[in-house]
C-alpha cells in the first residue's frame, strides 16, 4: 500500500467521533490526514459536539473535546491531495458559506478522487453542487436537501455506508466501521490480517 494524503474539513462544533475516528483511523493504517478549517491555522483548536441517539425526535447535542488542527487551510493546495474527509456535526452548515470550502470539496469530486462524507456532512456536497444524479446518504435531517441537489437520497441503516463511484457516504457515526471500510476500499488500501 503506499500511503494517501488525505484533507480533512474540519470547524466549529464538528461531530466529535465523526473527526475523531476517522483522523485517527486513516493514520493508523499509515495514510497522512491534514485537518484544515477555514480562518485558523496549524495548532489552532476546534471545538467538538457530542451527539447522541437518546430516543428524542432528534439528536442530543452536548460539548466535545477541543479538537487539535495539524495543518492551515490557507495553505491547502486540493490537487496535491489524494482524498478528502468530510465530517459532520453543524460545522458544514456554516463552512458551506466560507470562502474557498466549495471550491476544495469541488476539486476533489470533478478530479474524481475518493471523497468520503457522513451525517450532515452531505451539505457542503450540496452546496457545492455536485451530487447531481448520484446516489448518497446522509443524517435524515439532510435529504430534502440531497435531493434538491439532485440526487437520489439513501435512506439506509445508521450503522451503514454506501458507495457511489469514488463517493462514500453514511448517515451517522454508527456507521464508522462500514464508512471507513469502504472509504479504505475506494483508496486502494489493503489491510493484511
Amino acid at each position: 500500500m503506499s500511503a494517501k494524503k488525505l484533507l480533512l474539513l474540519a470547524g466549529d462544533y464538528v461531530e466529535d467521533y465523526e473527526i475523531m475516528v476517522p483522523f485517527q483511523a486513516l493514520q493508523a493504517v499509515g495514510h497522512q490526514v491534514d485537518a484544515v478549517c477555514p480562518g485558523k491555522v496549524s495548532g489552532d483548536f476546534v471545538m467538538t459536539a457530542i451527539h447522541d441517539f437518546e430516543g428524542a425526535q432528534t439528536y442530543s447535542e452536548k460539548p466535545g473535546h477541543r479538537f487539535v488542527l495539524n495543518a492551515t487551510f490557507a495553505d491547502v493546495r486540493p490537487e496535491d491531495y489524494d482524498g478528502l474527509v468530510i465530517p459532520g456535526g453543524r460545522a458544514p452548515e456554516y463552512l458551506r458559506g466560507q470562502p474557498g470550502v466549495l471550491a476544495v470539496v469541488q476539486h476533489f469530486v470533478k478530479a474524481d478522487k475518493p471523497v468520503a462524507a457522513i451525517c450532515h456532512g452531505a451539505q457542503l456536497l450540496t452546496a457545492a453542487g455536485v451530487i447531481r444524479g448520484r446516489k448518497v446518504s446522509a443524517y435524515p435531517a439532510c435529504a430534502a436537501e440531497v435531493e434538491l441537489a439532485g440526487a437520489s437520497y439513501a435512506d439506509i441503516p445508521v450503522d451503514q455506508a454506501l458507495t457511489d463511484g469514488k463517493l462514500v457516504t453514511a448517515p451517522a457515526w454508527p456507521a464508522h466501521p462500514a464508512w471507513i471500510a469502504q472509504f479504505l476500499a475506494v483508496l486502494g488500501t489493503r489491510i493484511s490480517h
